[in-house]
């Protein structure tokens, strides 16, 4: 018998939720499922640890970290090394994908772990839990009927300006939310060049720590951004995780 590959969501934040909160964002019979796992992949080994703790700390069946097998997958794997990954599935080990914050396998490199599960015959099972994209279009009054997620912008100014123009363009020719994320040091550049270049009455929407208790999501027209960063109010948003929408 094959294991299952259960993709197991985390938490949308380094901040550790108050001691009971962690019910209200990963359910219980996800934890519990957590719990009796003996073998995970993560992005990184450490912060997947802390994220199994977390589930220990309300779950009275976890099992002793020391316990618990964790093997990396990023952007630095090779692909060769998918196969070695596997090989406890194709053993009849169940295993669990964490992601380093919200669902795996989006905007993750696990994807690459479950397409290969899927052309072994391997199940695999998506559990419910946080994320932040599908958070942030719910949130902000954007069309939630048609949307994309486009990952990072270009870091170059004159590059980062184009892709955007060409995202507003796209945006209006389909009535289409677009949504893009940036490193969270430089949340206050991206803001700064979608407000430079889309039209005022483009919609920008800046969703910020979903989920966590420092949550901020805020929908304006460009317009009324460049109002406020002119008078110097930029959002509490550096170094925070965050979502930008557009809809033109």
């Amino acid at each position: 018998m094959l294991g299952t590959l259960y993709l197991i969501p985390n938490t949308l934040g380094t901040t550790e939720p108050a001691p009971g909160a962690l019910n209200h964002i990963i359910p219980t019979n996800v934890q519990a499922l957590t719990a009796r796992l003996d073998y995970f992949v993560a992005e990184n080994a450490k912060t997947a640890r802390g994220f199994l703790k977390l589930i220990a700390i309300d779950h009275p069946l976890a099992k002793p970290l020391q316990e618990i097998e964790i093997a990396e997958l990023n952007v630095n794997t090779p692909p060769a090394a998918l196969a070695g990954l596997l090989a406890p599935l194709l053993a009849g080990r169940d295993a669990g994908l964490v992601s380093e914050a919200g669902v795996p396998a989006v905007a993750d490199p696990g994807a690459d772990l479950v397409r290969l599960a899927h052309q072994h015959g391997i199940t695999v099972k998506p559990l419910v839990g946080p994320s932040s994209l599908l958070l942030a279009v719910m949130a902000s009054g954007l069309n939630g009927q048609s949307f994309a997620f486009n990952g990072y912008l270009p870091t170059d100014a004159a590059l980062r300006a184009k892709r955007i123009k060409e995202l507003e363009q796209r945006s209006s020719r389909e009535k289409q939310t677009q949504l893009l994320i940036e490193t969270p040091y430089r949340n206050g550049a991206m803001l700064e060049a979608l407000v430079g270049t889309c039209a005022p009455a483009t919609l920008i929407c800046v969703a910020t720590d979903l989920s966590l208790p420092t949550e901020s999501i805020r929908t304006l027209s460009g317009a009324k951004w460049k109002g406020l960063l002119a008078s110097g109010k930029m959002p509490d948003f550096h170094k925070k995780p965050t979502v930008f929408l557009l809809l033109a």
